[in-house]
């Protein structure tokens, strides 16, 4: 963690940092929840067009779910994009681009369909026309004659020369023909019937014949591999010289997926009501464990990797926890999962060498491991290990050019930093600090690496580049902290750059990868929205008082306090847990800003916290609420209340609190744990109990409810409903499929029970977890506005 600064070093820097104040243009309720087309639609995806001259970009139409692709120069200049129309989108290329190791080629799919391009004339070659057919893992062979992809998990190439789509691996989950299990009945009948004997011999002959015939002849289409039928192909990795297949497999029966949650519809097309199956709950659903296979495509040989070398893999971090409440102990290895999906299968671009990421599916443990091809066994090369759980956002890894120095993200000092770990065994770290180091790119010499950084303070961030040599970082860009992603030009000379700001959706720019000013090319934003004088936030740390470092947040408030005067307060909590939202971008909760603007108007203060859990800090802030939701978060929520109150005249007496999604589940927390502080507050599409939320979320931070009860019972706000005191607003999506409906469904019933006062539940039968029409986007803002201000307006009750 950052070392604890002292209250009058946190001052300087947050006066440093703060924006300055205007005056607001007045915004309604209606236009704030309205259609963000008003706003102007920000740029989607943008890339490269092949010879690094022009950018093309994705928009949504005003008043329209459809997508334009619009094209520009790449240093046009601001707003000199145009239209693509119709007869020009068969000469585009796609958005992501695979390149091969000279850089003079490129592939890419395009509505489902493979190109090449080659980059020393232009020259345009569509590889496949097909419909419904999903192509993916496009690479380059180890020889760079044949672009090689996958259609499900059978791999397939395309040799320029002959122009030639042909298999080249294909594995079945299945027996081999004529395979049969060991029958002593079986056995029995070949020994006793010459016949049947017979028969089965020149069975198997045919087939092997078949088979020898098959690998002499070039022109014939490879035979299936087939794995068994004890298993099911999860995903497949062809090495780049067409040599060996890596499969990640899974059980064939999937295991006991759980009784899955009922979603209800009431309003619909037919009438009548209607219900889909929707997930299952925690702890009754865990991941189901992968194995790996090695296939030698030559030989048709397949092996097992075992596990067994996985350092710590046969300890349970969890085993004193399941000894007291007398579960049984594990037996073996832990359960071990290849990424979520099995794609964490990187192959260098000549297939020498392959590197696996496996994590265990307690989520205490990530192994990168490499494969001894010839002895088909793993070799650990480094492990992270966490009593908490293994941050899995920060995962990237894979080859230099050298085809033998691997790189990889790692927390392992507590922040996510760039590694790099060469064939000796030398293991280098390129990127430290108290930062974050995510999204690399690398040139094609292997001497440098892009990557994003918030090297200046935690919501800022920028492009570094990083020497491989020796490490030497520093800022490449200069876009005033806003930088979302970034791409390289086909030649690596430039970037292209998405960028945005507290109230600019965003745009793209272009600039020297070496650093340099920035070409910025859009700004979409409508007249209507650049017209008003929005109130810009200002970053302030707030001390902790619990040990914890400053607390960064957005502050809301007046151009000037008037004198002796006490405001109310708001405070707003952001959603997903694990989300930054106290940073130079774009918010995600826009609107949420735009009320923030409304409140500020009718006299209130705001703060906007990155509470304890929060993204872009470092492993220990997110880790904090390991076993206790809800409490490092309060703490942290407290804190700022005490800090409006003493340093930005807010009214101790008139404290409101809300949020949606994790925001909801805190406002709830605040309101029952802290009901002598927070006076009003309004939980949007709260999760009231943690034990009806998913299994990839919740057992990460709380285990499993058989596991950890008390965890569950100390995070979930329903265990506290006897506390409420204040003013309760509930709101929540009846079709909602992330927090289900039930839950603030639950929290009513036992709310009724306890003869609550002061509360209401507002549900809105149409709308999901992230609500989509304008109507209930301007009914539930409504109904917190006329909360706070029938609640927080009040003078103090006289004792």
């Amino acid at each position: 963690m950052r070392p604890s600064a002292s209250t009058s070093a946190i001052a300087a820097l947050a006066a440093l940092l703060a924006l300055p104040v205007a005056a607001s243009t007045p915004v309604t309720l209606d236009q704030a929840m309205a259609h963000p087309d008003w706003i102007g639609n920000p740029v989607e995806t943008a890339w490269w067009s092949w010879d690094g001259k022009q950018v093309l970009y994705k928009q949504k139409r005003v008043g329209s779910p459809l997508r334009d692709i619009y094209q520009t120069g790449a240093q046009a200049g601001l707003n000199k994009a145009r239209k693509v129309d119709d007869a020009e989108l068969a000469r585009l290329d796609g958005a992501l681009v695979v390149y091969n190791p000279e850089r003079t080629r490129a592939a890419f799919v395009r509505n489902g369909d493979l190109f090449e391009r080659d980059l020393r004339n232009g020259e345009l070659v569509q590889i496949s026309r097909t419909s419904g057919v999903a192509i993916n893992a496009v690479q380059y062979s180890a020889d760079g004659r044949s672009v090689q992809f996958r259609i499900g998990d059978d791999w397939a190439g395309w040799d320029r020369a002959s122009r030639l789509v042909a298999p080249i691996a294909v594995a079945r989950a299945a027996k081999e023909p004529g395979a049969q299990d060991p029958d002593a009945l079986g056995d029995m009948q070949l020994r006793l019937i010459a016949t049947l004997k017979r028969q089965k011999d020149e069975r198997d002959a045919n087939r092997a014949r078949a088979e020898e015939e098959r690998r002499a002849d070039p022109t014939r289409a490879p035979a299936p591999i087939y794995l068994g039928d004890k298993l099911s192909i999860v995903a497949t990795h062809l090495s780049p010289d067409g040599r060996w297949l890596l499969v990640v497999t899974g059980p064939k029966d999937g295991g006991d997926k759980g009784r899955v949650g009922k979603m209800p519809r009431y309003v619909t097309e037919s009438g009548y009501e209607e219900t889909s199956d929707e997930r299952t709950r925690v702890g009754r659903n865990s991941p189901r464990p992968n194995g790996l296979k090695l296939v030698n495509l030559l030989t048709r040989e397949v092996k097992g990797l075992s596990f067994d070398v996985l350092p710590g893999v046969n300890a349970d971090p969890l085993a004193a926890m399941r000894a007291e409440r007398k579960l049984d102990p594990l037996k073996g290895n832990r359960a071990v999962r290849i990424g979520f999906d099995g794609e964490n299968v990187v192959w260098s671009g000549n297939g020498a060498n392959v590197a696996v990421m496996l994590r265990s599916v307690d989520n205490k443990d990530r192994w990168i491991a490499t494969v001894d091809l010839p002895r088909a066994a793993l070799k650990p090369v480094h492990r992270l290990s966490d009593q908490a759980w293994i941050n899995f956002d920060n995962s990237e890894f894979g080859w230099l050019p050298d085809n033998a120095t691997l790189w990889y993200l790692s927390e392992e000092s507590g922040y996510s930093h760039l590694y790099t770990l060469d064939a000796s065994g030398r293991t280098r770290a390129l990127t430290q600090g108290n930062w974050e180091a995510t999204d690399v790119a690398w040139s094609r010499d292997g001497d440098t690496a892009w990557l994003l950084c918030n090297r200046k303070n935690p919501g800022t961030y920028e492009v570094c580049s990083v020497s491989a040599k020796d490490g030497a970082t520093r800022e490449v860009s200069s876009l005033d902290g806003g930088v979302e992603d970034f791409r390289l030009s086909p030649d690596q000379r430039k970037l292209l750059v998405h960028y945005s700001g507290p109230y600019l959706p965003p745009q793209i720019a272009t600039l020297p990868s070496s650093g340099g000013e920035a070409a910025r090319l859009t700004d979409t934003r409508s007249a209507e929205f650049k017209a008003h004088d929005w109130i810009q936030p200002q970053f302030v740390a707030v001390p902790s008082t619990h040990g914890a470092d400053p607390i960064w947040s957005k502050l809301y408030r007046p151009a000037q306090l008037e004198p002796g005067k006490k405001y109310p307060v708001v405070m707003f909590v952001h959603g997903a847990g694990y989300l930054q939202n106290v940073s130079r971008r774009y918010t995600p909760y826009f609107r949420e800003q735009m009320f923030h603007n409304l409140l500020v108007q009718k006299g209130y203060v705001v703060l906007d916290m990155d509470y304890r859990a929060s993204k872009g800090y470092g492993a220990k802030w997110r880790n904090a609420i390991y076993r206790q939701m809800g409490h490092p978060e309060l703490e942290d929520y407290l804190d700022g209340v005490n800090w409006m109150v003493a340093k930005q005249q807010g009214d101790a007496g008139n404290v409101g609190i809300y949020g949606g999604s994790y925001g909801g589940f805190m406002t709830l927390m605040g309101l029952l744990r802290a009901p002598e502080v927070f006076k009003s507050g309004a939980a949007l599409r709260p999760v009231t109990d943690w034990t009806t939320y998913n299994h990839e979320y919740t057992a990460n931070i709380l285990n499993t409810p058989d596991l950890d009860p008390e965890a569950y019972k100390a995070s979930s706000p329903i265990d506290y409903a006897q506390n409420l005191q204040g003013n309760l607003l509930i709101a929540h999506g009846m079709v909602d499929d992330n927090v289900f409906f039930q839950d603030s469904v639950r929290m009513a019933q036992r709310l009724i029970e306890l003869k609550k006062d002061h509360w209401e539940l507002a549900p809105y039968p149409m709308e999901r977890h992230s609500f989509v029409q304008p109507e209930s986007w301007y009914d539930e803002y409504r109904r917190i506005y006329q909360l706070f201000e029938r609640t927080l307006k009040q003078p103090p009750v006289a004792q």
